[in-house]
């Protein structure tokens, strides 16, 4: 032992030194930039810039070589006894090997099991979620954002996550939901609905780690699945109708700390920053919101993703210009968020068809030479198809001249691609004599018709076209299959609004014509042609997502709960299954033993109108399921829903205080913030029916034209209460 005194030889301090400095580098990497990312118990390193990533330094060759981000030895497969990635596999195909299920034998596919997960049934929630099956377990998300880990041949629950996410949320555009999960590193991966990234111990159901993507108060939500690949977790932000500046993020799967970020709307030094103004900082409140998960050519080394729209959404006045890289598919770098390439599919956007359908990879032989292609389907109703290589079309997209309007600083032409649309893109005179009638007395339009103040009815509507339902590729048929929506829609303009963080920034008013028909579209589509094959056409949305396999089957979900299959190759139906809530979320199917299975999360949807559940079914040849068994999955402990009995014991709670709340978590959605620019609700500040009392009380429990009854999900009071507020409170607003 060393008595005090003693000189420490100099070998030692330069031992102690070294540790010291060793300590010292270990706690900087820890906590460096803590404060760009205050209350993240992870510390954000990021390699990039605050604006986009072109605007880093040039590096030397050998240093290129190390951030080369191509994996030519990681191939990537067709789905097949796992789903273990959202869209099945990297290239986001959702189509599965698996053929044991047929279109020849698929009417003898019945349930083996039904799990009830005792989440996300109630009205402000929506079940989107695409199911993850791994080693025989499947990860699914409910819409309040609970995580569960179910045994995929039984329906037992494993384990189940409960976030606490803040009731008070009020920054949520369209309905409290989730896409799903991610799996891998032995983690499983959740976005949150209030911007937080979190992974799980895939085991367990244990938090690993958490991370603040971004404030939920500033306008972001985080709705897409994660993407993991190689090491890292890829996600995107939602707000776009909040003036938020949308990006897409990579983070270390092991940590949770940032790597790089990409912002979706350049800034005034970056690359393609001069596609919004020179003399405001309209850039900063862009928009440019990411509803979708990532696909990736590990081959190429990029990612892909598509863009959603500006911001204001409406309003075109203020930022001139083609606005990038709003409405755009995007590839960037998948080791360090540098730019690639990009393609806008709506230039200078003030319609909201922003593309939030997943981009979808495929290789295709055309004109006798193997292609790297790449589909996106557009609000707009076309899909878009490229070469993922560089951006440049894979079948003909021609720049066209469109109206013009001062006004709006609407861009000179907008590209048209080559072949078929998938819905209507126009209103003319036989569709106002076939679905409005002579009430209606407005002014009519195609796509891409501008309009200021005097109101103006046109298609698509912002609910699509192809919204965020995913679409889907089979190898086998060469065939593209998309979801549609047919809406009719007004658009007009209000008075400037000025930017308010954390509030709605839509910039003009937008809203389904009352009393019209809505209408979906199941397409298949010629990757090589851009060309209609077949079409189904319904008398409802097409909201859900599509499944393709190799048994020459196409599976779609309904809004009035159906399962349905169809023969891949000409679009006859085969079978359906009616289950007890909306059919709003993508099928999976998974292998067990030798069987083949197909699930889906079956709860409903606000936008839709749909029933809501909290079930996921799951089907295979000869299932034997006694009708009505049901499994209990659920948590059995916490909900997601808060409880304030306690604090508002002996208060008097007014009822447009009580209807207030019913109508945020119950009519937001669809009528949006104050009764106007909602995505499928009509106006109701300026509505006359809205005016009574007696009118609103029997609309809401009874339904009507697109509009579900709620008579089974609110008590009385409640519809009194949401009544009440309607007529009080937004009604007024459209006086004057």
């Amino acid at each position: 032992m060393k008595m005090r005194g003693e000189r420490i030889p100099g070998w030692a301090k330069v031992f102690i030194g070294i540790i010291i400095a060793l300590v010292t580098i270990f706690v900087l990497y820890l906590y460096v930039d803590k404060e760009q990312e205050e209350g993240s118990p992870y510390a954000t390193i990021t390699v990039t810039e605050e604006t986009n990533a072109e605007t880093k330094p040039e590096v030397e060759e050998e240093d290129k070589e190390l951030t080369n981000p191509a994996n030519p030895d990681m191939k990537v497969e067709y789905a097949s006894t796992d789903w273990s990635i959202h869209g099945g596999d990297y290239y986001n195909r959702r189509y599965s090997t698996l053929k044991q299920i047929t279109s020849e034998n698929i009417g003898d596919l019945k349930p083996t099991w039904v799990s009830s997960l005792g989440s996300g049934a109630e009205d402000k929630y929506s079940g989107e979620a695409t199911p993850i099956v791994v080693d025989g377990i499947m990860y699914i998300a409910t819409g309040a954002n609970d995580v569960f880990a179910i045994d995929a041949k039984t329906g037992e629950q494993i384990w189940a996550y409960t976030p606490d996410i803040p009731q008070e949320m009020d920054t949520v555009c369209c309905g409290w939901t989730t896409r799903g999960v991610a799996v891998g590193d032995g983690k499983v991966y959740v976005g949150l609905l209030d911007a937080r990234l979190v992974a799980l111990d895939q085991k367990t159901g244990e938090e690993v780690w958490e991370t603040k993507v971004a404030e939920w108060e500033e306008g972001y939500t985080v709705t897409s699945a994660p993407l993991y690949y190689n090491g890292k977790v890829y996600t995107g932000v939602a707000g776009g109708e909040y003036g938020i500046r949308g990006r897409v993020m990579a983070y270390d799967s092991d940590l949770g700390y940032e790597v790089w970020r990409f912002y979706t709307i350049p800034g005034p030094a970056d690359i393609n920053g001069d596609t919004w103004p020179s003399d405001n900082d309209a850039w900063l409140t862009g928009g440019g919101p990411v509803w979708n998960t990532p696909a990736v050519d590990p081959e190429l080394g990029y990612i892909y993703f598509a863009t959603g729209n500006t911001a204001p959404d409406l309003d075109g006045s203020n930022r001139e210009g083609d606005n990038l890289y709003a409405n755009s598919v995007v590839a960037v770098n998948a080791e360090n968020g540098d730019y690639v390439w990009h393609f806008q599919e709506v230039h200078h956007d003030i319609w909201d068809m922003d593309p939030a359908n997943p981009v979808v990879l495929f290789d295709v032989e055309k004109d006798g030479e193997m292609r790297k292609g790449l589909g996106q389907a557009g609000k707009t109703g076309w899909v878009y198809f490229l070469d993922r290589t560089d951006g440049t079309p894979l079948v003909g997209i021609e720049e066209k001249p469109v109206p013009q309007l001062a006004e709006q600083k609407t861009a000179a032409t907008q590209p048209f691609p080559i072949g078929d649309a998938f819905v209507p893109q126009g209103v003319f005179q036989e569709d106002v004599d076939r679905d409005l009638g002579d009430v209606f007395e407005g002014k009519i339009g195609d796509i891409f018709t501008p309009f200021w103040e005097e109101p103006i009815t046109l298609k698509p509507g912002p609910a699509g076209g192809a919204n965020w339902p995913p679409s889907a590729y089979n190898p086998d048929t060469e065939l593209f299959y998309v979801l549609g929506n047919d809406n009719y829609f007004s658009f007009a303009r209000q008075e400037e609004e000025a930017f308010e963080e954390g509030s709605m920034y839509i910039g003009s008013i937008m809203q389904p014509v009352s009393n019209a028909p809505s209408r979906g579209t199941v397409t298949a589509l010629d990757v090589k042609t851009n060309k209609i094959v077949w079409q189904q056409n319904w008398d409802a949305q097409a909201y859900s997502g599509v499944l393709t396999t190799a048994g020459n089957l196409v599976f779609v979900g309904h809004n009035d709960g159906r399962l349905i299959a169809f023969d891949a190759k000409t679009g006859d139906q085969l079978w359906e299954y009616m289950m007890d809530a909306g059919a709003n979320a993508p099928s999976v199917t998974y292998e067990i033993d030798g069987e083949q299975y197909i699930s889906i999360y079956a709860a409903g949807n606000a936008l839709a109108g749909s029933k809501h559940g909290d079930k996921v079914y799951t089907f295979k040849l000869g299932g034997t399921l006694p009708e009505g068994q049901v499994i209990d999955a659920s948590a059995k402990g916490d909900t997601n829903e808060s409880t304030n009995a306690e604090e508002t014991e002996g208060e008097t709670v007014s009822s447009v205080d009580a209807g207030l709340e019913v109508y945020a978590n119950s009519c937001i959605a669809c009528h949006g913030n104050q009764g106007a620019n909602g995505h499928n609700g009509p106006n109701l500040q300026n509505s006359k029916f809205a005016e009574s009392r007696e009118n609103v009380i029997d609309r809401i429990t009874n339904g009507g034209a697109t509009m579900p009854s709620f008579k089974d999900s609110l008590t009385p009071e409640e519809i009194e209460a949401v009544a009440d507020y309607i007529v009080t409170v937004i009604s007024p607003l459209g006086e004057g």
